[in-house]
């Protein structure tokens, strides 16, 4: 199991990691300031963050209220709560890529539809490099 002080450095190097490829690819492929884009992708990343929390507590909420039983998750019930999670993410970050960036819904739907498709690549590349830099320490019960 992870330590409290592991677990933070892992969120701080996953965000510093996704912001060095973002920025730079951001700014080549919009033609775009590395600042400006730096900002964007903060904006999105502060949004994500607490789309995230307010966003699981509703849907456990909502199973609740519902009498649906929490846990555990059916791989149908992960799935649906995935494609919701990304679909209300979309709704907010595609007006704020269209403000801060200048662009149409259409170039701003392409913008969030390659961070959909690159940041799971990202995500399972890095914890796959952290747990081989930062082997967990295993203990037996």
């Amino acid at each position: 199991m992870r330590t409290p002080k592991d677990r933070i450095r892992h969120s701080l190097l996953y965000e510093l990691f996704l912001l060095g490829i973002t920025v730079p690819l951001g700014a080549s492929v919009l033609n775009e300031s590395a600042a400006k884009i730096g900002i964007m992708s903060l904006v999105v990343s502060l949004v994500a963050m607490i789309w995230n929390y307010l966003y699981n507590y509703g849907f456990d909420k909502m199973l609740l209220t519902l009498n649906y039983p929490l846990y555990p998750r059916t791989l149908l019930l992960r799935t649906i709560h995935a494609l919701l999670f990304e679909g209300g993410l979309l709704f907010v970050t595609i007006p704020a890529l269209m403000c801060l960036l200048n662009l149409s819904f259409l170039q701003a739907l392409a913008v969030d539809i390659g961070f959909l498709i690159l940041v799971p690549i990202y995500t399972l590349i890095y914890n796959w490099g952290y747990d081989i830099a930062f082997p967990a320490l295993v203990s037996v019960r």
